[in-house]
């Protein structure tokens, strides 16, 4: 599943922000305070409220006046996310609209409208596969059937226990509502990648652990996990690994006897390895992006903050290859970066920039700066935004 275009409405600095023509592998620029992490918290609020509901998701954000937009009275949060299911390549899949209210009314939250859509053809009336008000509607229940010729809806009527519970949570369960169930998937199996070194070289307890953590602190586990249960991307890793990291070529996760896990270190220039805390910041920085670059199940969405941190120059564009060959393998990912040298190897279609202008934050594609275009047949992206020519973006 792939998203094509996302609106927000009233979150946080996003007042109101279109984002089109998304790609598979798409990197936000922006000044520190411009809304980066915001943008990704998008996803962790509704990933919040689809697992809990949306008055939790709003109270873990300090609640709902402090998650929408500053000076906007007597409006709801809105969102709204195009996405096209891509499990079947080559074959034609229409676009489906994820769009999502959240009004507050007598001290409570409520979710005020959500639907699921999708359109006929390119001009045709789209169908809304789910259509829920204040905690009721209804589901089409034939949605196999859809594009048929004789296509005919069938639906459902529901209600949900809570008018601030998503509908998607309990339909998103059964088989048979299949654009409901990607969309609850993508939420669910989204991950934001914000790797911390310390967290990374500390021993961990023995158990099982099959992806990257958030912060990393997992890395022994998965390690192992990876060596004893898929040892051909254990190799796949190894292989890389002398490529990305100049003399290190062997790595262990063993297990000691009181209980715990070790990560080692080979060095080729040595006869002992080196356990993980005395080895250098970027390589166990890289070697826990190769090991979730390299994750045998893709995250649909993985969001990766400020990969460059502990990294040498050098290393960045071999960083932004692997992120780039994640995303096509299947795994859609949004990266945000200070960093000229990661810039440096991308496209131009794959860079977006975040501009914060009276308090409020929009989101545009660079591909779209007429000069930027221009100057980018002869320079590198990197050097173009490090010599401030991206409007609103500056080092």
């Amino acid at each position: 599943m792939k998203i094509e275009s996302m609106k927000i409405k009233n979150f946080k600095v996003f007042k109101d922000v279109t984002i089109s023509n998304l790609p598979e592998m798409a990197v936000f620029l922006g000044a520190h305070g411009s809304g980066k992490t915001t943008f990704f918290d998008v996803f962790g609020f509704l990933s919040d409220a689809l697992q809990t509901n949306v008055t939790i998701a709003l109270n873990k954000r300090g609640g709902f006046q402090e998650v929408i937009s500053r000076g906007v009275k007597n409006e709801k949060i809105e969102f709204e996310i195009k996405f096209r299911n891509t499990e079947k390549k080559g074959v034609f899949a229409p676009i489906v609209t994820y769009s999502l209210e959240i009004e507050f009314e007598k001290g409570k939250a409520c979710v005020s409208r959500e639907v699921l859509k999708y359109r006929r053809g390119k001009k045709g009336k789209p169908w809304h596969f789910l259509d829920f008000s204040n905690g009721e509607g209804s589901a089409v229940t034939n949605e196999e059937d859809y594009g048929k010729k004789d296509f005919e809806e069938k639906r459902i009527k529901q209600k949900v226990t809570s008018p601030d519970i998503l509908a998607i949570k309990g339909l998103g369960q059964f088989e048979q509502f299949k654009a409901i169930s990607n969309f609850r998937s993508l939420l669910e199996k989204w991950h934001v990648s914000n790797f911390s070194i310390e967290k990374g070289k500390t021993i961990s307890d023995v158990g099982i652990s099959n992806h990257l953590s958030v912060t990393g602190d997992n890395l022994a586990q998965v390690t192992k996990y990876l060596f004893d249960s898929n040892k051909e991307v254990f190799d796949k890793i190894l292989e890389k690994l002398p490529q990305r990291i100049p003399g290190i070529n062997k790595v262990m996760a063993e297990e000691t006897l009181d209980g715990r896990i070790i990560l080692m270190f080979g060095d080729e220039n040595f006869k002992d390895p080196f356990i993980a805390r005395y080895v250098s910041d970027g390589t166990i920085k890289m070697f826990a992006y190769l090991i979730l670059l390299n994750d045998p199940e893709l995250h649909p969405l993985l969001c990766i903050e400020e990969p460059e941190n502990f990294l040498f120059s050098d290393l960045l564009l071999q960083l932004c290859e692997e992120i780039r060959e994640y995303a096509e393998k299947g795994g859609q990912v949004f990266v945000s970066t200070h960093s000229p040298d990661f810039v440096n190897g991308l496209k131009i279609e794959e860079l977006f920039f975040l501009v914060k202008e009276n308090g409020y934050t929009t989101i545009k594609a660079v591909s779209g700066v007429k000069r930027v275009k221009e100057l980018a047949k002869e320079n590198q992206l990197g050097w173009i935004w490090r010599n401030h020519y991206i409007e609103g973006v500056n080092l």
